[in-house]
């Protein structure tokens, strides 16, 4: 089957980027200019396609998608010794993040067809160990404070993030959504990332669309914004020539010849998606009546289809797969181990996590780049 999408005479990606529109005239423009670093127009017009294309009235480039998280919870106020519900069904980057600011992971369970956190077991776990005092959770056995919350659309597929926000607004806690996976992808009329207070995106050569390297901080907040710009720029007060800093910032802003990539790639991204929608067509079509689900969004929400995933009915059949494909130069990939069997995770609280462990041992991602036989649509 994959080999009917994909050039079967050479390897197989998981996931390969896409410059077929103008990304080497934009490049070009770039050094022409002389503005390459972070100073330049490509870098505030990147900013404006991707407020414009999510609905948020905000956005900050910033390097790579993990420094905009990290970033991000630092404006959530996140604080050293504070704990950050997640899940533990996510990339390393969440919770590297987590750590760069001194905050704790609490892993709360995913629901098994999103594959992202799920509301009853965060409603659950809250119940069960949170208290509010002055409008704030705590957690009882800890006595840390509980500031933030964090859920990732995995892989692209929303999750229930409405009824995530709802029940981290009634206990005090910041929603802050690791949406890096999901650009084009839509709860119900809104795109993913704009349900929090702030949200993140990535553009990691691997992403539907890609400046090489780099990461977006969106918001509504108009100050959270301005704080955000500050920060990433070194927290450089303006002055036509003196070096003031005010406070302990980062050198996190995004290139313009990466951003020069991001402004091409967007004009590429609706041809893209409808072509990675007809692809995840294909998968469906494929394994129905196999007894290997694909996974779906939920009625009501769109996934960008990122990256293509199955769920099979054992850790063997898994590992045969994973076997089978790859050693075929067909690129597959199990799901990330979970955080809370790293060790530098290990001694997280959680609440048992049922689903992830069942998750982590079936789950397998497919190729699902834009075909090569289908660049000529993106010229259109």
């Amino acid at each position: 089957m994959v080999s009917g999408l994909y050039a079967p005479e050479r390897k197989v990606l998981l996931h390969r980027p896409v410059f077929e529109g103008n990304e080497r005239p934009y490049l070009v423009d770039c050094i022409d200019s002389n503005f390459v670093s972070s100073v330049g127009a490509k870098v505030v017009e990147f900013e404006q396609h991707i407020a414009a294309y999510t609905g948020a009235k905000f956005a900050i480039a910033t390097v790579n998608g993990t420094a905009a998280l990290h970033v991000a919870l630092q404006l959530a106020g996140v604080q050293r010794d504070d704990e950050v519900i997640t899940q533990a069904l996510t990339f390393i980057a969440t919770c590297n993040a987590l750590s760069y600011v001194g905050a704790h992971p609490v892993f709360v369970d995913v629901d098994l067809d999103t594959l992202g956190l799920g509301p009853e077991a965060l409603s659950r776990w809250l119940s069960e160990h949170a208290e509010l005092r002055d409008g704030q959770a705590w957690n009882r056995s800890t006595g840390r404070r509980i500031s933030a919350c964090v859920p990732m659309h995995t892989f692209g597929v929303p999750l229930r993030i409405e009824e995530i926000c709802a029940i981290c607004d009634a206990h005090g806690i910041a929603v802050v959504e690791d949406a890096a996976e999901s650009l084009g992808s839509w709860g119900g009329d809104r795109h993913t990332g704009t349900f929090g207070r702030l949200a993140t995106l990535s553009f990691n050569g691997n992403k539907v669309i890609t400046t090489g390297g780099g990461g977006m901080i969106i918001t509504d907040d108009e100050a959270l914004a301005r704080r955000a710009k500050h920060l990433t720029t070194t927290a450089k007060v303006p002055h036509p020539y003196e070096f003031v800093h005010d406070e302990a910032g980062y050198n996190y802003r995004m290139p313009n010849l990466n951003a020069a990539l991001g402004c091409a790639q967007m004009e590429l991204l609706p041809k893209m998606l409808e072509i990675k929608a007809e692809v995840a067509a294909s998968y469906r079509e494929f394994f129905t009546g196999t007894g290997v689900r694909f996974v779906e969004p939920l009625p009501g929400t769109t996934a960008n289809w990122w990256l293509n995933a199955i769920v099979l009915e054992s850790e063997s059949d898994r590992d045969a797969l994973l076997e089978y494909t790859n050693s075929r130069d067909v690129m597959t990939r199990p799901i990330w181990r979970l955080m809370s069997r790293l060790p530098m995770f290990e001694h997280c609280q959680h609440d048992g996590l049922k689903n992830s462990r069942w998750l982590e041992a079936r789950v397998v991602n497919l190729p699902s780049s834009v075909p090569e036989s289908e660049f000529h649509r993106l010229k259109q």
